[in-house]
């Protein structure tokens, strides 16, 4: 049997170190670039027509327009392949586009039906309402930890797909995967992971039954908060529809893009174990202060979802995401602390080298209603930690002064 590759061999290696296929039978030296180059051309030709041809045909590997992909593209692509185990990727300008993608993919002669997990990041949440339910898309909200729930939406809606984080965002829910996916193979709907939080080193979807994993580059695959783009990850059965989708719709990745992504992934297991035990470390932290309500953390004794936890994360990797609510506190209180951080910072993203804070009630779900949003437990004292690879003692301390402001 084969042995299986690390992912952080795979991280270092997929991808690059391409051949020339022109360098044999020619006076040139073959050289072979240690990584991928940066590929800038719009269009491509061939010393023969036939060849072209064939190549828009889909009869044969080459290149030939700039918003089909390049080969720094599909240098991107074959690693995030590799290390999520699909048959195929897709990259995109952001992870958006990427969740479009996969969605507008698993839809096509397919029911126009999505059952959708209730908790998911509010841009996916508003993208469902505000642009698939007004083409006729019709969406079924679930509770994704609620697997009876889950099967009985299944059953009525009979959905062409369906669409879950593996840790949801924020509150760090981890739903029965395998068994959703059972469910969704049973009812012949694709079935969509958004991997962000956890990324392959901790959960690899396609295992559990998956048929698209999508990340945002932007996070934790780059890493270091220069880089905004997505990707989907595709098995087979839904490789070639999501290709010939992207030929038309163009949410293409630029080269440099996905450049600094694959730079970025060469070092992403090693980040994501040392942001990892970090968290876990912070998350026990902050569950012994008095001025913190509660924590929200997969790695809790007392977590809802403890059962999924261990049975689907790689032991002892739980992710590097800290959510909490500040005991008492309002708007004004919860401003009042993060203007306080003098490390940590204060913005709009997560999974970068340096730890950041976000408010989800001003930020990643300020579109939902705050009735809505108190119904999902997203209250107006949470906040998310993305916890980064400082030293995590300087991390705490960050927090301690801050809670204290």
């Amino acid at each position: 049997m084969e042995k299986k590759v690390s992912p952080h061999s795979v991280a270092v290696h997929a991808g690059d170190r391409k051949r020339p296929a022109s360098a044999a039978g020619t006076d040139q030296p073959a050289f072979v670039p240690v990584t991928i180059p940066i590929h800038t051309a719009a269009s491509y030709f061939y010393n023969d027509m036939e060849d072209l041809d064939r190549v828009f045909g889909n009869e044969m590997p080459g290149q030939s327009y700039g918003r089909y992909g390049n080969p720094t593209s599909d240098a991107l692509e074959e690693l995030v392949t590799a290390l999520e185990g699909g048959a195929g990727a897709l990259a995109c300008s952001t992870g958006m586009a990427a969740i479009h993608m996969a969605l507008s993919t698993a839809l096509i002669d397919r029911r126009r039906s999505v059952v959708a997990s209730h908790q998911l990041y509010g841009a996916t949440l508003g993208m469902l309402a505000k642009v698939f339910e007004p083409v006729g898309v019709e969406v079924a909200y679930v509770d994704f930890c609620d697997e009876p729930a889950v099967a009985a939406a299944m059953e009525k809606q009979r959905p062409g797909a369906v669409l879950m984080e593996t840790a949801s965002n924020p509150l760090l829910r981890v739903p029965a995967l395998d068994r959703i996916a059972a469910l969704s193979r049973a009812a012949d709907a694709p079935l969509i992971v958004d991997n962000t939080f956890t990324t392959p080193l901790i959960v690899r979807p396609f295992e559990h039954g998956a048929s698209f994993v999508v990340h945002s580059l932007t996070k934790y695959l780059s890493g270091h908060g220069d880089v905004m783009g997505g990707i989907v990850v595709s098995d087979e059965a839904n490789l070639a529809p999501l290709r010939a989708l992207s030929r038309t719709v163009g949410f293409t990745l630029g080269p440099f893009e996905c450049y600094l992504a694959m730079r970025g992934i060469k070092t992403f297991p090693l980040r994501m174990e040392r942001q990892c035990a970090s968290a876990r470390n912070v998350a026990g932290w902050l569950s012994a202060q008095p001025e913190v309500a509660r924590v929200y953390f997969p790695a809790e004794p007392n977590h809802p979802d403890a059962a999924n936890v261990k049975r689907l994360f790689t032991d002892g990797l739980y992710g590097a995401m800290v959510s909490f609510e500040v005991k008492g506190a309002d708007r004004d209180r919860i401003f009042r602390m993060m203007n306080a951080l003098r490390m940590i910072v204060p913005a709009t993203s997560l999974g970068d080298v340096h730890s950041m804070m976000l408010y989800p009630a001003m930020a990643s779900h300020r579109d939902i209603a705050p009735k809505h949003r108190a119904r999902l437990g997203i209250h107006d004292n949470l906040v998310r930690l993305s916890v980064g690879i400082e030293a995590v003692e300087d991390i705490i301390a960050d927090l301690d002064q801050a809670l204290r402001a």
